[in-house]
């Protein structure tokens, strides 16, 4: 009998805003993951601005046990935050918590699905 897969988590993260409202679409996808998944841990946190931060999240899935988080950046592309900002934060949390392995996944925007969404969005904007 094999043992049972050590806890992981999907980690959405957005990049935060002082209004509140702005969240409202990163709370959506959350509930709809885990409508979709309610066997999954899921969370959201946020780079800038709004809580819980990067560092919390991790620190806390760290903290709770997790083996391995899954880190999705709902950005659309791979500037500045993704090439350092995010990975250090990685790394800080994984001197905290050295047990914890964190996938960083490309931007959402490096997605071909994501590109096609937004490309049939604006055809639909236009009418067409």
């Amino acid at each position: 009998m094999s043992e049972p897969a050590p806890p992981s988590r999907l980690l959405l993260l957005a990049h935060g805003s002082r209004q509140p409202e702005w969240a409202q679409p990163f709370q959506a996808v959350l509930a709809a993951l885990r409508a979709a998944r309610p066997d999954l841990d899921i969370e959201l946190a946020y780079l800038e601005s709004m809580q819980p931060s990067l560092p919390q999240a991790l620190d806390d899935a760290g903290a709770s046990g997790c083996a391995l988080v899954h880190l999705v950046p709902l950005f659309l592309g791979a500037g500045g935050h993704l090439r350092r900002d995010i990975p250090q934060a990685v790394r800080e949390a994984q001197a905290r918590h050295p047990r914890l392995d964190v996938r960083i996944a490309a931007a959402a925007g490096d997605s071909p699905d994501i590109v096609a969404a937004l490309a049939a969005y604006a055809l639909r904007c236009a009418g067409h």
